[in-house]
């Protein structure tokens, strides 16, 4: 089976994931940008959050402590030594059931796009996978914080490719941060790639991604190029390979 690149293929280095690059000035959009910041803090010239952004239950929200039934009581109410305060209530706020850690649905729950749309929970379940060190399958407060930083570094990526400050990225401007990273796409692609991350698309038609499915785009993309190039032996853009490689290959990028 093979398959061939675009002129340009993946001549240039991939970009590292794990720390996106800032991209540079950051775009002045008229009002504070939040992307990934939790519903508490305000945003979008310091509106309060819509109806129905509650972090905790209704009886948490009463002053009643939160139900704990079979499970241990946490050891420490106050931050960890040298942590950051705020970071520290954003944690708190969304670890609704007092667990001392995140599931990938409490940690959706903090975090917004420019819209006031909650995050994806395919991009959530991922970024959740990329900094679990302990593999429990939740986010501790230490994993909880490389996490932040990750999603503040992808925040001003996004906001250098989103150059007309209007919170979502259009098929020119994501053929130009995937041409900044490194990938000489087609159009066809470009094109493709919206249509499966444009969340609104079936509404409105616009072609636009949010930040949630930028982050999740551009890392797929990343992924997918990473497990092409170790067949493409000879970096010609073009691999043979035998139905359980693509199997393999398919099966370990989902």
């Amino acid at each position: 089976m093979s398959y061939q690149n675009p002129p340009g293929g993946y001549s240039s280095p991939a970009p590292n994931y794990q720390r996106p690059p800032p991209g540079g000035q950051q775009q002045g959009y008229g009002s504070p940008q939040s992307y990934g910041r939790p519903p508490s803090q305000q945003m979008y010239g310091g509106g309060a959050p819509p109806p129905g952004q509650n972090y905790g239950s209704p009886a948490a929200s009463q002053g009643y402590p939160p139900q704990n039934y079979g499970r241990p009581a946490p050891q420490s109410q106050g931050p960890p030594p040298g942590a950051n305060p705020q970071l520290w209530s954003w944690f708190k706020a969304v670890d609704t059931d007092n667990s001392g850690s995140l599931t990938a649905d409490e940690l959706q729950r903090a975090l917004v796009n420019g819209d006031w749309s909650p995050f994806n929970i395919e991009t959530v379940r991922n970024i959740v996978n990329m900094f679990d060190t302990n593999n429990t399958g939740t986010i501790d407060f230490n994993e909880f914080a490389g996490l932040w930083k990750y999603i503040e570094d992808w925040k001003q990526c996004f906001q250098t490719f989103d150059v007309d400050g209007s919170g979502s990225i259009d098929r020119n401007e994501m053929k130009n941060a995937l041409r900044t990273f490194g990938y000489n796409l087609s159009d066809n692609f470009i094109n493709q790639l919206i249509q499966k991350y444009d969340k609104y698309g079936a509404r409105t038609g616009r072609g636009d991604v949010t930040f949630d499915n930028f982050v999740q785009a551009s890392v797929t993309v990343k992924t997918l190029t990473d497990s092409f190039r170790k067949f493409d032996t000879d970096n010609d853009g073009w691999i043979q390979i035998s139905y359980e490689q693509f199997l393999e290959l398919v099966v370990n990028n989902r």
